[in-house]
């Protein structure tokens, strides 16, 4: 019983963790030219939060934001 109850409050707990990143795998655009796949930050409808946002950073490359949010 004490292993069900674990397991349970083990799988809540991992489930509401929200994930801050998604990775875009490497595609062609519409004029044929490739692009590396790319961490991002996950939608939400603000650009704000957004890594190339100023005032923000990418974790992955270093880099500071340099975008207007407005």
């Amino acid at each position: 019983m004490r292993k069900l109850v674990f397991l349970c409050l083990t799988a809540v707990v991992l489930t509401s963790i929200p994930v801050q990143a998604e990775y875009v795998r490497g595609h062609y655009r519409s004029n044929g030219t490739w692009v590396d796949g790319y961490n991002r930050s996950n939608r939400n409808g603000t650009k704000l939060d957004n890594y190339s946002t100023q005032g923000n950073y990418n974790p992955y490359t270093g880099k500071k934001g340099t975008h207007s949010a407005w």
